[in-house]
């Protein structure tokens, strides 16, 4: 007997009802689903439409309206999700977005929900990631990546019908830079006119000890790396501030880039890792973001304020004029 049977057998047992009963509430729970249904198709040929409360590596638990159906994915032979699963309320605050009732997913299926808002942040002297917060191309970073540098590029994974596009993106502009926080904001131009998937920054912070988190990011400019974790201590003290402490991988090239909860919220922004030490990593806490983007006009970007911490010094004058000579084939110097 197949799972599906089986669950339905159980429902039968325990709540007194007929076989038929229990399958004409299934079908009911189908046909008229509520926000973000998934589509189920198990082994055995059944077909459950449904929305996910909560998922992990080993089990799949679906909402049938009288029940919850708690399903491993062993049985499972494949999941058609809907663009975002219950969903219930999205609101806009500044230029973030924030998500309630988002349900439990695995960092793999997260990974490839919100993976395409992660980004590359490069300067000519370094590497870096961030995430992207607003469709316009408003994006989160490290300070520290891109300190002392307004030359900015960044790389954008597009998914296209068959394969993945890799964006490069040479218009990149300095929007607010907060040194304290390690926080900056930038500002991406799609080249075709387009909108840039985002990301969910968490509004209310549930965090704790021991809970479940991953991060994404481009480590050592390896792109798209994705590692887990967990908190291991949301109360980690540096220069006053608090950091979110975690054992999930951060390295050179992951500062600045999203570390997730298991429902695909923003809780933090990878900043750094304390050399030679094996698991710690260190994250700026969501409300910092948060505060920060509200507050964005107070730490707009000035290039001529000499406290936005960029240097601009005046080229040398030229002294000798016309073509160095190891440059000149005529005379001979070059080669």
């Amino acid at each position: 007997m197949g799972y599906w049977k089986r669950r339905c057998a159980g429902i039968v047992a325990a709540a007194g009802l007929s076989a038929s009963a229990v399958m004409a509430s299934t079908v009911m729970a189908s046909s008229a689903p509520a926000s973000g249904p998934t589509v189920v198709t198990f082994e055995d040929g059944r077909v459950v439409t449904a929305p996910v409360l909560k998922e992990t590596s080993e089990t799949i638990w679906l909402d049938l309206g009288f029940t919850v159906l708690e399903a491993p994915r062993a049985e499972i032979v494949s999941i058609e999700r809907a663009a975002e699963d219950a969903v219930t309320d999205v609101s806009e605050e500044s230029l973030y977005r924030t998500a309630a009732d988002l349900p439990e997913r695995t960092p793999k299926a997260l990974g490839e929900l919100y993976g395409g808002a992660v980004i590359k942040v490069g300067t000519p002297g370094s590497i870096g990631s961030g995430f992207i917060i607003d469709p316009a191309g408003y994006a989160v970073t490290n300070a520290h990546v891109v300190q002392g540098e307004t030359r900015l590029r960044a790389t954008v994974f597009e998914q296209g019908e068959r394969e993945l596009r890799r964006l490069l993106i040479e218009d990149v502009e300095l929007i607010a830079v907060n040194n304290h926080l390690d926080l900056v904001l930038i500002k991406l131009e799609h080249p075709d006119g387009g909108a840039f998937p985002t990301v969910y920054v968490q509004g209310e912070e549930t965090l704790a000890a021991g809970q479940e988190v991953f991060a994404i990011g481009a480590p050592l400019g390896l792109e798209r790396t994705l590692s887990t974790g967990v908190v291991a201590t949301t109360q980690r003290s540096f220069d006053g501030l608090t950091y979110i402490q975690t054992t999930a991988q951060i390295n050179p090239g992951n500062s600045g880039g999203p570390l997730f909860n298991n429902k695909g919220e923003v809780i933090g922004v990878a900043n750094m890792k304390i050399p030679f030490g094996e698991g710690l990593g260190f994250a700026i806490p969501a409300r910092y973001v948060r505060d920060f983007i509200r507050n964005r006009d107070a730490f707009a970007f000035d290039k001529e304020n000499p406290n936005s911490g960029h240097s601009y010094l005046a080229a040398p004058p030229r002294k000798v004029f016309g073509t160095p000579p190891m440059l000149d084939d005529a005379s001979g110097a070059g080669g």
